[in-house]
């Protein structure tokens, strides 16, 4: 079961692209994360399944229960109430899914190499994709008749060579994601992971095309976590080594002369950047308003239960979009916040805690790092179904001391 499981998952990291361009990577995401969790649950009892684990199932079941609960409560009409259940597993069920997939994996170095031939992949094509913008070639190639299974909009079955920022006026790049600043997540996460795989070679083609990925996202938040998760693994990595220390305290003070000087550069960067995006900035400040009222005075507890376009002024984006929890809190209220937040919490506690010890925690404690600074600029459930490799390190992780290990086939 095990050899199978990780079989699949390297075939599908490997066919990110070809999925892309045929229109199918939004529904090929959904199925690997049921099927495999399902094969996880045939032998669950070999797996030993860490108590966090099952925090995550319980967490997800809750967003369901919420979801229900304020189709009742609000006498929304059962067509409503399916449709959502059906967005919800394909959308906050897969975070469960995949990390009880995640205790499948005897050794994470198929995600490490599946990142590494994605960042490969994405490297080899960049050129092409700047010369296409650069010669006015068509942004969007085609639309894949995919899209009759449903999903939140067409961007999600479009294959889009590049598109223009409006702020910067230059081609941005998304890949194979829905929109630019969405492959900075993606291509963060599978940074962490391509950065731990041992081939030399390999590391070097898919960590440098993640971090052209980010780069050309033109995403602020995925120039940021690009720097900062990856500097804070490695100091938990030599967090032991007392050269690390004695190193530290020249840094330290070379640091608090330059900080001033550092923090003037950055205030002046970071008004140039938000200038360059002011209605961008704006969209998501009403966007952020008007989530926070209603879900106030409307409905607290259980939400909404179905996602609403706004108005004019937020140029009719959905309410909550940009912000996972404003999203949760509009649509499953305080309960749905909760039950990502307790195993968010919890699950990184735990894996810092370990992260000195072990090179997996250490990786997936990256993972949930990203996701959780990634909350605050984009909504999670809807990008579950590229993300996913990192929700798997999580669960292997967690099951690393598990009788799983001593079971080995």
């Amino acid at each position: 079961m095990h050899a199978h499981a990780e079989k699949l998952i390297g075939t599908a990291m490997r066919w990110t692209f070809p999925l892309y361009f045929f229109g199918a990577l939004y529904v090929s995401g959904p199925v690997l994360g049921w099927v495999l969790a399902g094969m996880a649950f045939v032998i669950w009892r070999e797996l030993d399944l860490h108590p966090l684990v099952w925090v995550w199932v319980g967490g997800m079941l809750f967003m369901e229960l919420a979801l229900v609960i304020a189709h009742i409560d609000l006498e929304l009409p059962l067509a409503s109430m399916i449709k959502s259940s059906v967005g919800w597993a394909k959308g906050w069920a897969m975070l469960a899914l995949f990390v009880v997939a995640g205790t499948l994996l005897r050794d994470p170095a198929v995600l490490y190499r599946g990142a590494c031939h994605i960042g490969l992949v994405a490297l080899s094509l960049t050129p092409v994709l700047l010369v296409a913008a650069l010669l006015g070639l068509p942004e969007t190639l085609f639309v894949s008749p995919l899209q009759v299974v449903g999903g939140s909009g067409p961007e999600f079955f479009e294959v889009r060579l590049y598109e223009f920022d409006p702020g910067f006026g230059i081609p941005r790049l998304r890949y194979f994601t829905p929109w630019a600043p969405a492959i900075g997540l993606v291509a963060n996460v599978l940074l962490l992971l391509a950065l731990q795989e041992s081939n030399l070679k390999w590391r070097l083609a898919g960590s440098l095309g993640c971090v052209v990925m980010i780069l050309l996202s033109l995403s602020r938040l995925g120039w940021l976590i690009a720097l900062v998760v990856p500097a804070s693994l490695l100091f938990l990595s030599n967090f032991k080594r007392p050269g690390i220390w004695f190193a530290a305290v020249p840094a330290m003070l070379v640091a608090g002369i330059l900080m001033p000087t550092v923090l003037e550069a950055g205030d002046a960067l970071f008004g140039s950047l938000m200038s360059a995006r002011a209605d961008s900035t704006l969209v998501r400040g009403w966007l952020a308003e008007i989530a926070v009222q209603r879900w106030q005075t409307e409905a607290p507890l259980w939400g909404h239960g179905v996602v609403e376009t706004g108005p004019h002024l937020v140029q009719f984006m959905p309410i909550g979009s940009h912000h996972t929890w404003l999203g949760l809190l509009f649509v499953k209220g305080a309960v749905g916040a909760a039950a990502l937040a307790v195993p968010m919490v919890l699950t990184s506690l735990y894996l810092l805690t370990r992260a000195t010890r072990s090179e997996s925690c250490r990786t997936a404690f990256g993972v949930m790092l990203v996701l959780s600074l990634y909350t605050f600029g984009e909504n999670l459930e809807i990008l579950a179904y590229l993300f996913w490799p990192g929700m798997l390190m999580v669960g292997h992780a967690l099951s690393e001391k598990g009788t799983f290990y001593e079971n080995r086939d």
